[in-house]
């Protein structure tokens, strides 16, 4: 089967300095896609556009101004826009009785305010033609995760999100799906540094309890930016409101 084209299509992702948002900036020029990837992170987030044939744009997705602001220079650059991917994100963990506040209101203002307001951007950009909106969800949203509270409640509210607007704004021709990944990103190779010997056997012995294919998590380019460039393709026009998980089996939505 031929690989996914995405000639001519100009998409948006944010997230693009790491991890699987990185991954989509490296692969999907190279599918014939221009693209033009956020961050909050300049270094290595411009390295990693320029050396995929992308533009690089700054973005606080927690920041109304930021967000409008380079919505504005993303679209002037693409001269349009028919794809925004929102995978900008962070997991950090705490023991719920011992969540603080600032912990709680950092993650939802990422996670959730983030979707929020790119979303609400590529809509105005979007509204008169349609397009393709995909956010990044997580099973912890739907099965939730020990020390992962805060996590989940934003991982919970996206797909909520996600599954109101694609009602809301099929009249305007927009899908809007989300992905629920389990791949290995640097973030989870840093939190696999920080364990104990013991930790690390546990987790991973759960791992291969809970992931029916292979027993541990995915690769970004062989499991993961296939199934992107799928749902950002126009192959995808007549499927919205769903939440894909691409992780191996662990999350068998209903």
């Amino acid at each position: 089967m031929a690989a996914v084209r995405l000639d001519a299509r100009r998409i948006v992702i944010t997230g693009g300095a790491s991890g699987m948002g990185a991954g989509l900036v490296q692969t999907l020029p190279g599918l014939g896609a221009q693209v033009v990837s956020l961050d909050i992170t300049v270094d290595p987030g411009e390295q990693i556009a320029a050396q995929a044939g992308a533009r690089f744009v700054p973005c606080d997705v927690t920041d109304p101004e930021s967000v409008d602001t380079a919505f504005a220079k993303a679209v002037a650059h693409l001269g349009g826009l028919d794809v925004l991917i929102h995978a900008a994100g962070i997991a950090p963990a705490a023991p719920a009785a011992e969540l603080s506040l600032d912990h709680w209101n950092k993650i939802l203002a990422v996670n959730a305010t983030g979707t929020l307001l790119t979303n609400q951007a590529a809509f105005a950009h979007l509204h008169e033609h349609g397009g393709q909106i995909i956010n990044f969800a997580s099973a912890a949203g739907v099965l939730g995760y020990p020390n992962k509270a805060a996590y989940a409640a934003s991982k919970g509210a996206v797909v909520a999100w996600t599954r109101t607007v694609a009602v809301e704004w099929a009249k305007q021709g927009i899908t809007v799906n989300a992905v629920a990944p389990a791949i290995v990103t640097p973030m989870y190779e840093r939190t696999r540094a920080s364990m104990t010997a013991e930790q690390l056997a546990a987790h991973d012995a759960d791992l291969a309890r809970s992931i029916p294919i292979g027993g541990k998590l995915g690769d970004v380019q062989r499991d993961f930016v296939p199934v992107l460039a799928f749902l950002a393709s126009d192959g995808a026009r007549f499927m919205t409101g769903q939440i894909f998980p691409v992780d191996g089996g662990t999350l068998m939505m209903r």
